[in-house]
């Protein structure tokens, strides 16, 4: 199953967990609503429209809170923060963070057990009918 995934150019972004609806403003988890300040809001809009892309704390700074380059300030860090905690055991699945560089936001995924895809994988391998097997003693056949 894959997420419908929609941002940029809609006013929407769904997946199977999370609801963005960046005309109203609003976000849902699980169907329930996310408690998030304006600009908690505005930044995960912001990492949501460009899903998959590393956004640095510099352009983030610039375009949500329209700071000017150059600007230190742990201002991008509290809210982060605030957003990871509105969006509960999901926070960082959804927002990663990328140590001295920035923020990207990872859409949806469908969790794959590591062992069922190998299995999965196997069994999409070709068969070759060149099996061999040998055995403590034997030679090969």
């Amino acid at each position: 199953m894959s997420p419908q995934n929609s941002h940029a150019q809609t006013d929407r972004y769904l997946d199977p967990h999370l609801i963005i609806d960046f005309d109203c403003e609003t976000a849902q988890l699980d169907g329930k609503p996310v408690q998030l300040t304006h600009k908690a809001f505005c930044l995960l809009a912001f990492l949501a429209r460009h899903p998959g892309q590393l956004i640095t704390r510099e352009t983030l700074l610039n375009m949500v809170w329209g700071y000017g380059a150059g600007i230190r300030t742990r201002t991008l860090d509290v809210h982060i923060r605030r957003l990871r905690k509105g969006l509960g055991h999901y926070g960082n699945t959804y927002v990663e963070t990328i140590f001295g560089v920035g923020y990207r936001f990872q859409p949806y995924r469908a969790h794959v057990p590591v062992e069922a895809a190998a299995v999965s994988a196997a069994m999409q391998a070709p068969d070759t009918g060149n099996w061999r097997w040998k055995m403590a003693g034997d030679s090969v056949i």
